[in-house]
């Protein structure tokens, strides 16, 4: 398989790939970054009620960001198992299989785009309590 394949418009699959890692990266730097911040910052029971949520919030997204680059490492096992050539019958991708595929992945990256977006409204949100 090529790694310059057009996945959709101006992303190629290496782009996309390397677009998922560098994000689940950088949100797990940015979980431990805020979770040592807050941790400094919690003093009552009442501080710790209000921040676990947001904490959750960041954890969940990280494994669901996790969960779809399994899902892409799937999908991107199949697809080089057919592109090098493989004869055995599970290695064949059928016309139906191939479209799956490439609805998954797409699934995927909307998936990851709105949790983003959940990401981006929680940091707002705790913005805001770290500076009150």
């Amino acid at each position: 398989m090529s790694n310059d394949m057009e996945i959709f418009e101006g992303k190629s699959f290496q782009d996309l790939t390397k677009d998922i890692y560098e994000n689940s990266r950088n949100k797990k730097l940015q979980i431990d970054l805020l979770i040592q911040e807050i941790h400094g910052m919690i003093t009552t029971i009442d501080d710790a009620v209000a921040v676990a949520p947001i904490i959750k919030e960041y954890m969940d997204v990280s494994v669901k960001n996790d969960e779809h680059l399994v899902k892409l490492a799937s999908v991107i096992q199949r697809i080089m198992l057919k592109s090098a050539g493989a004869t055995d019958e599970s290695s064949i991708l059928s016309e139906s299989e191939k479209e799956e595929l490439m609805l998954t992945l797409q699934e995927t990256v909307s998936d990851l785009q709105a949790e983003k977006d959940k990401i981006d409204k929680v940091k707002t949100k705790s913005k805001g309590f770290m500076e009150s």
